[in-house]
């Protein structure tokens, strides 16, 4: 595993499997969605990834990852920020294609990238693609995403096409924020999107770290009340479970990963080994790290 930030993991994906992620943009937040709940600081919207990393670093770091770590199921593309901003997208997920072994090659997006011919096409070369869709109402939809440059109704139009298209699985990403998608409407026409779309699965889960802003998560049980209007795809609620893999991170790759995003008490507890959560309290007592409680729930974050 890498130290560095463009390769990061194994992590213990409650949805896909151990995962092996891949950050497209490693050196700042570059997105064209503002989003609310997102954990990442907050940043001005961009259509470009700025001194993205060579598909032949990725590569290199790949390589080496696979080579010292078995049972990796799936190889992430993400980014701190969107993904499909990358500029060699479809010659990356070539060169990956030729490389990975058994591992899946996944994509967590917002979605936009479908309404780019040559985006949609690139995405076309991947085993699962997941796609947020967070409303499908255009004013709760600027609310959420904080942007004003897409209609939800194109997008559900072109996650059509590309579903249709698709020979791999297209999974679909609702996050609720209270007062902003909570409500049955929101949920019956989110149906109806989904309806058109056809998507493998659809996830609802709600803010379980910091956000950007100031907003807030819903209780499990409206989650799991929402989740039953949607009845045109399966659904997956979004659940915290205790998993048997622990893996040993140094401080460095500590320090790497809490760059990215905060680390819940959970997230230690199901993924860090006895080493790691060593090298994590030596990060704390060094002042390296802080604690922040967030409506009952400990996260541990870099301390700036």
């Amino acid at each position: 595993m890498s130290e560095n930030n463009i390769v990061f993991g194994p992590i213990n994906s409650r949805r896909f499997g151990i995962s092996l992620g891949i950050d497209l943009s490693p050196a700042k937040k570059c997105c064209n969605f503002d989003c609310v709940y997102c954990e990442l600081s907050r940043a001005k919207t961009t259509q470009k990834i700025e001194n993205p990393p060579s598909v032949a670093e990725i590569l290199s770091e790949v390589s080496t990852a696979l080579s010292q770590k078995s049972g990796i199921d799936v190889i992430t593309i993400t980014a701190n920020g969107e993904p499909t901003l990358y500029p060699y997208l479809n010659e990356l997920i070539l060169e990956l294609k030729k490389i990975k072994t058994t591992q899946k090659l996944l994509i967590l997006s917002n979605g936009s990238g479908v309404l780019k011919d040559e985006i949609f096409n690139a995405l076309l070369g991947l085993d699962i693609v997941k796609f947020s869709l967070d409303s499908v109402n255009k004013k709760s939809f600027v609310k959420i995403d904080r942007t004003a440059k897409f209609d939800p109704n194109e997008l559900v139009k072109k996650m059509s096409e590309f579903r249709r298209v698709f020979s791999g699985e297209l999974v679909l990403e609702v996050l609720v924020v209270s007062g902003f998608n909570d409500t049955r409407s929101e949920f019956v026409a989110l149906n109806r999107a989904f309806g058109e779309i056809l998507p493998h699965r659809v996830d609802i889960s709600t803010i379980d770290r910091p956000p950007s802003y100031n907003v807030r998560g819903i209780s499990s049980d409206e989650l799991h009340e929402l989740s039953k209007l949607i009845t045109n795809a399966p659904v997956a609620v979004a659940t915290k479970r205790q998993s048997s893999v622990k893996y040993d991170f140094s401080e460095a790759q500590i320090m790497a990963m809490l760059s990215r995003r905060p680390q819940s008490q959970l997230n230690v507890a199901e993924n860090f080994s006895e080493i790691s959560q060593k090298n994590l309290e030596n990060l704390i007592k060094n002042d390296k790290i802080k604690t922040e409680n967030v409506a009952g729930v400990l996260f541990y974050k870099l301390k700036i």
